[in-house]
């Protein structure tokens, strides 16, 4: 399947100035296929899984001289390491913590050989190095497929071409406009785990792509015993299914803790987090840019990677979800409010970790709250998620006659069109939001 980070492999590939590549995201998300895949450019190519190859662990012991690992290597694999011929491969790296130190050297000693490295619990392992390659190494982070993606993988380029060519003036054909909606519905349906979406593309069985989805789920909880030394299982799992539960609104600890203490929960989370599987979304006072800088760290909502394991979390009912109408699908358990999230993560840059927000202003007069807010540039983008082509969107003219933005966004079901300062854009349009120029 092809993959929307394609290019900047490439681009790495050709960069005098390159540094070692760490991929970054969660398990399944499709890293191993992507490099794989990018090794046939290659005349050369070495994958060492640490996790399969336990031997080979033993190369990366003493005091990491890259000459001597890469005649190892070389000589374990019976394939040349050659400076620009060859691609190594690091897989599972997480699983030999002397690979991980070795990556910087590999930047000093053997700038011209292009070394790949990626693996599952990463940042845990990251975290437990007292220092790692800061200057020599660059992040390259995944996630599952966007529909984007999606739609290429089902051989939809053109539906995508579509949209890049649409606009506010010349939005796309009813008829186009409807199919891409349909598209939609399955993608978050089945969601964008490369294994569930390489399913359906096969056998377009989607009790096949649930079943597959559930097994998934057991994957990332049987997972959770990888992270017992700091954390009881049974925590991480009431997080993991409260985060499901929670979602579209204020993550709150309590209604995930089944007992008396919160802090355990609160550590469950950053674990959570750290592995890729739940993405949080801070509150910001949204006064300026950096929004970063104007979090409130005690508020925040969360949601899972996939819309896919999120809705087979709730229990969805398969029936009802490909019965209902798409403006009432869109109420059904946040489930917009979530997909768009994950959209806009998938349009940012991939060369850093994504950063969402929102806004929430309580007061005894007056309650508002902007369901996303991005920045792009200097300017500052609230948007909000709709299911109804009416709204009298009252956060929305609240947040701009404070100020805080020029424009904003409507992501719904509808056709893109604008409506004085508030542009509405279709949900699947929601990754292109990042790049995307404003009408002045």
């Amino acid at each position: 399947m092809k993959r929307a980070c394609f290019p900047y492999f490439e681009e790495w590939r050709h960069d005098p100035e390159r540094r070692v590549l760490l991929i970054r995201g969660a398990r399944q998300v499709g890293k191993t296929f992507v490099v794989r895949s990018f090794g046939a450019a290659f005349s050369h190519y070495i994958e060492v899984n640490f996790e399969e190859s336990r031997e080979v662990r033993s190369f990366f012991s003493g005091d990491l001289d890259v000459d001597t690992i890469c005649r190892n290597l070389s000589a374990f694999y019976k394939k040349p390491v050659i400076d620009g011929e060859t691609l190594l491969f690091f897989d599972e790296i997480q699983a030999c913590p002397d690979a991980l130190r070795s990556l910087r050297f590999f930047h000093e000693k053997r700038p011209s050989l292009h070394v790949v490295a990626a693996g599952s619990l990463l940042e845990f392992a990251l975290g437990d190095l007292p220092s790692f390659g800061v200057g020599r190494i660059s992040s390259l982070y995944m996630y599952p497929l966007s529909f984007k993606e999606f739609l290429w993988a089902l051989e939809e380029e053109r539906l995508w071409d579509a949209v890049c060519n649409a606009s506010f003036a010349d939005p796309p054909h009813a008829a186009i406009h409807n199919r891409l909606i349909e598209h939609v519905r399955l993608h978050q349906l089945i969601g964008g785990m490369p294994a569930v979406v390489d399913r359906y593309r096969r056998t377009h069985d989607l009790l096949a792509c649930q079943d597959l989805l559930d097994d998934l789920l057991r994957t990332f909880r049987d997972d959770f015993a990888k992270y017992a030394s700091r954390l009881p299982v049974t925590k991480l799992r009431d997080t993991f299914s409260s985060v499901a539960y929670q979602a579209g609104g204020k993550f709150m600890y309590a209604r995930a803790a089944q007992d008396t203490s919160i802090q355990s929960y609160k550590t469950a989370l950053e674990l959570l987090t750290q592995a890729g599987l739940v993405y949080k979304i801070h509150h910001t006072s949204a006064r300026g840019i950096p929004l970063g800088a104007q979090i409130d760290e005690r508020k925040f909502k969360a949601c899972l990677l996939d819309t896919g394991l999120h809705q087979r979390l709730l229990g969805l009912d398969l029936g009802t979800h490909l019965a209902e109408q798409p403006e009432r699908l869109y109420t059904t358990g946040s489930l917009a409010e979530v997909y768009a999230g994950l959209a806009l993560i998938a349009g940012m840059p991939p060369r850093n970790p994504a950063s969402l927000y929102y806004w929430h202003r309580e007061a005894r007069t007056s309650n508002a709250e902007i369901d996303y807010v991005i920045s792009r540039g200097a300017d500052i983008i609230p948007i909000e998620v709709k299911a109804h082509v009416r709204g009298a969107m009252k956060s929305m003219h609240a947040f701009i006659a404070e100020g805080r933005a020029g424009r904003g966004i409507r992501l719904s079901h509808e056709n893109f069109a604008s409506c004085g300062a508030i542009d509405v854009v279709p949900l699947y349009a929601a990754e292109l939001i990042p790049s995307m120029k404003m009408p002045a």
